[in-house]
């Protein structure tokens, strides 16, 4: 989700880059950028990922079967 979220900040810091606008004194390019990769940072940490359910059933569920 956050990955997601640092592509699309990404994407318009380069189009507002391209062209040659700003959001206001505080946004600017540098700023987009600094979210794009505290976003991508928040991702690779693990945040904002879905987990897998496996139905209830606990890996060692499996194993204890056999």
């Amino acid at each position: 989700m956050f990955a997601i979220a640092a592509a699309v900040v990404f994407a318009l810091g380069l189009i507002l880059d391209l062209a040659d606008a700003t959001l206001g004194d505080e946004v600017n390019g540098g700023t987009l950028i600094i979210l794009g990769l505290l976003l991508i940072a928040l991702h690779l940490a693990g945040f904002g990922t879905a987990r897998a359910s496996s139905g209830g059933r606990s890996w060692n569920w499996r194993r204890a079967r056999r």
